[in-house]
């Protein structure tokens, strides 16, 4: 910016009894107006309705089935940092405390359900499940892009990034936890994390089934698995085979596979599931 003409003459003495003229007056105020330029920032989101709001809040409650008590905490979870009138009214925090909760409901679930696992392999599971990639997936599938809160720069966007899909499904873990405490957040995430805790336990430890199942029958029944081809189905380069595995004379809900080994696999994590009293995995239809 420039600084003020210096050809302008300013009287030297201003006392308090100084007035001056309006032609002096209207020719400063023209050159402060020149200095006078506002510092361009980005545009703020026009403030939605708060009928659009309430609707917005009502339909995601409905979505994750779950009612607030303190509809501002679902309101926050909800607000993007570039919607926010500062970082501290966006999702950030929300999102640091639902990351720990998270953390720590799927290490609770899966020593409860796997008892036979090693340390080893609980990692690898919890490592899957806690993903930045897992958590985009379970928010797209609850369909929590359609109740964000975003600024013009996001909601221009012709999709919304992963890595903000996987930040508003922690923070809204994180709001459950606050408003309806512990128990109704581990709710909230067996329901919609338990099938990815199964889907990861077959990716990462598919291979290691069967001969869990092997230990645990050698343990509790004093007896090895056997495996027991039921059907087949399909053309010779697709085939699929229905397996079910056995101990000493009690046989488990069989599953298919897209070969021999893997349906083997398949039937022997029923089998273990059914041990455990659980509902197996893979279905047998």
């Amino acid at each position: 910016m420039s600084a003020m003409s210096s050809e302008k003459e300013i009287p030297p003495e201003m006392d308090d009894d100084f007035e001056p003229s309006a032609a002096f007056l209207q020719e400063l105020d023209a050159e402060w107006s020149e200095l006078d330029e506002p510092l361009v920032e980005d545009e703020a989101p026009p403030a939605e309705p708060e009928e659009g709001q309430s609707s917005r809040i009502e339909r995601c409650e409905r979505r994750i089935d779950y009612v607030f008590r303190d509809k501002e905490l679902l309101r926050e979870a909800l607000t993007h940092a570039s919607s926010a009138e500062h970082r501290l009214a966006s999702n950030e925090r929300l999102e640091f405390l639902g990351d720990a909760i998270l953390g720590a409901v799927v290490c609770e679930l899966l020593f409860r359900r796997y008892p036979q696992y090693q340390e080893g392999d609980l990692t690898k599971i919890k490592s899957v499940v806690v993903s930045r990639q897992s958590c985009a997936k379970i928010s797209e599938a609850l369909g929590l892009q359609e109740f964000l809160i975003v600024g013009k720069g996001v909601s221009a966007s012709p999709s919304i990034p992963l890595s903000l899909l996987a930040d508003v499904f922690e923070s809204l873990i994180g709001a459950i936890h606050l408003d309806g405490g512990n128990d109704a957040a581990k709710r909230f995430i067996e329901g919609v994390v338990g099938p990815e805790i199964e889907l990861a336990a077959v990716g990462e430890l598919g291979g290691n089934f069967k001969s869990l199942l092997q230990v645990v029958a050698q343990r509790e029944y004093a007896s090895t698995p056997a495996y027991e081809l039921l059907d087949e189905k399909g053309p010779d380069h697709r085939k699929c085979f229905k397996v079910a595995a056995q101990i000493a004379g009690a046989r488990y809900q069989p599953a298919w596979g897209r070969n021999k080994k893997e349906a083997e696999q398949r039937a022997a994590c029923n089998a273990l599931a059914e041990i455990q009293g659980e509902t197996p995995i893979f279905p047998s239809d």
